[in-house]
């Protein structure tokens, strides 16, 4: 009896419990709000990576609404994207050139990734933060222009001394108010 009763509570409170990550060595998340959140020590050089993709088109999912948020590296003209009310809007100027290695890897080109926040899904990508009442934190650094010393192209985070969502095309660093 005593099992069923502690099972009952295990997932009476696993029901209410809103999952909460942190990335990089930090122990508690900013907020109630938060679903994604990154290590904010004051020396952080370490941003996100987005995905580089060929052509836009196929990777989308094919009910549009669905890609609204999809941020990407488009190699096709060197810019960091966003998909927006159905068009791709540009975070950055075209680069010149695009240093992205391709990946050799032998590894699945399937439609599935990784989602937090929801059990499912509808939209396609590598990394998926699906809830309606939690945001993500980018990962700070101060002037990402001049800590960075080897930024990759598509790279995001959030400029302390700027106060500007920070991305590099591969050759200049642009910056979102």
């Amino acid at each position: 009896m005593k099992k069923i009763i502690y099972n009952i509570m295990f997932c009476a409170i696993a029901g209410i419990v809103n999952a909460q990550v942190s990335i990089g060595g930090k122990l508690n998340v900013d907020g109630a709000s938060t679903l994604l959140d990154f290590n904010s020590i004051s020396s952080n050089t370490n941003g996100i990576i987005l995905p580089a993709v060929d052509d836009t088109a196929n990777a989308l999912n094919s009910v549009t609404s669905d890609n609204n948020g999809t941020f990407l590296f488009d190699k096709s003209n060197n810019r960091v994207r966003m998909y927006e009310n159905s068009t791709w809007v540009n975070l950055s100027d075209q680069g010149v050139s695009s240093s992205i290695v391709p990946n050799a890897s032998d590894e699945s080109n399937s439609n599935s990734g990784v989602i937090v926040g929801a059990e499912t899904s509808n939209a396609k990508g590598v990394f998926i933060l699906e809830a309606s009442d939690k945001a993500m934190i980018l990962p700070k650094i101060a002037n990402p222009h001049l800590t960075v010393k080897s930024p990759y192209p598509g790279m995001l985070c959030y400029d302390t001394v700027g106060r500007a969502i920070a991305v590099f095309d591969g050759n200049v660093w642009s910056y979102w108010k």
